[in-house]
């Protein structure tokens, strides 16, 4: 039987003295140096442990100041449903559970910006083509749930009402809304989720630690042609929120009486 590496018990060993309570939240650990000692490793078998309890969310560090038991967060749940959307915003059994929606966001508009190859691939534009890009924090509860950065092609919305998403007649009303008003009808929503740890720059706009599990998510709307007309990522603490889908099932059409009674006698 293989055995463990040596930062997997050390890890083991300081969770167990963190959730007896041997540290209070909000307390300072002792310094990486001083644990190293205590169990007889390395500093780098040491460094090993406690990043991965600050990814498991039970410590923070802090930077020039040291390590500290982290405060519990509750994990609210996050609904993605276009199914939901389409009955009118009825709540649905997964929605019924949903709590801590975001409630307001921050954005930030940039016009005639150049599109990177990855995005142009993603849009079916030529690279450097021009795009509206939008950064976005959204909040719940005045505390940021969510980043998104949506790219927007100039060549379907320039010239018209619409091409900043947070300004004009149909400022915040999404992009279905926005889309239909310049005669663009939205079909299909394609969403691709991935794992991932928090960027620095992610990190302090979410107020997590670097190296926190966020779910990114690439995101493609499509037209009734199969036109892509936005893409964005979608970036979502995994310590502050479960991300749920939600999906409709087609229902079959009814089947005329005499069409069944015939059916029956073949």
């Amino acid at each position: 039987m293989p055995r463990e590496a040596p930062y997997l018990a050390v890890a083991d060993a300081l969770c167990a003295r963190i959730l007896a309570g041997e540290w209070e939240i909000g307390e300072r650990l002792p310094s990486r140096a001083q644990l190293a000692e205590e169990y007889g490793v390395g500093r780098n078998v040491m460094q090993r442990a406690v990043d991965g309890l600050i990814v498991k969310g039970l410590l923070e560090g802090r930077a020039g100041s040291g390590t500290y038991v982290r405060m519990p967060r509750e994990r609210l749940r996050m609904v993605r449903s276009r199914h939901r959307e389409r009955r009118g915003g009825s709540r649905s059994l997964a929605g019924a559970t949903e709590r801590g929606r975001a409630g307001a966001w921050d954005s930030h508009s940039q016009a005639r910006v150049p599109a990177p190859a990855a995005i142009a691939e993603r849009l079916a534009i030529s690279s450097g083509d021009l795009c509206v890009t939008t950064h976005y924090e959204f909040l719940a509860d005045g505390q940021p749930v969510q980043l998104s950065e949506s790219w927007e092609p100039m060549a379907l919305t320039d010239g018209t009402p619409i091409v900043l998403p947070e300004t004009g007649p149909l400022a915040g009303k999404g992009v279905v809304e926005r889309m239909r008003s310049i005669g663009v009808d939205i079909e299909t929503v394609v969403e691709l989720p991935r794992p991932a740890r928090a960027t620095q720059a992610q990190a302090n706009l979410l107020g997590i630690s670097v190296g926190d599990l966020v779910l990114q998510i690439e995101r493609t709307i499509y037209d009734t042609d199969g036109r892509p007309v936005e893409t964005a990522d979608i970036v979502i603490p995994d310590v502050r929120r479960e991300v749920v889908y939600e999906f409709g099932v087609d229902r079959p059409q009814p089947v005329e009486a005499s069409t069944a009674k015939s059916e029956g006698r073949q």
